[in-house]
């Protein structure tokens, strides 16, 4: 699987999922700071990459429909300070082994995750 991390997460869950033999690359490393949601969807799309965020507009099943997506995890946290969401976010990644990931929007909290998209629905 293949990843692509928001600017608005930190670096270091590239890291993460590149140990845990992932293909992850940053919006920054990419030149995609600043850039629209549009613009960085749409290179998720061409690159088949499943977009890790903290954008919470991206949970809109609506606007973002996991089934038209390679993927979608959107972090939802009390708190966003970088050892709090590196913390949540490691805990999460066994179940990337686990659970399909593809054409699905993962929500990953402190205490669960919660997938929609085809059969998750």
């Amino acid at each position: 699987m293949k990843f692509k991390i928001d600017e608005n997460l930190p670096m270091e869950f590239a890291v993460l999922l590149h140990a845990a033999q992932y293909d992850a690359v940053t919006t920054m490393t990419q030149g995609l700071k600043g850039e629209g949601d549009p613009v960085v969807i749409d290179v998720c799309r061409r690159e088949e990459r499943i977009l890790v965020t903290l954008d919470l507009g991206f949970g809109d099943i609506q606007a973002y429909p996991p089934q038209d997506l390679p993927g979608l995890i959107v972090l939802r946290v009390h708190r966003q300070d970088k050892h709090h969401l590196i913390e949540v976010f490691r805990r999460a990644i066994p179940l990337m082994g686990q659970e399909p990931l593809e054409h699905r929007l993962w929500i990953i909290e402190e205490t669960r995750v919660r997938v929609r998209g085809e059969e998750a629905t």
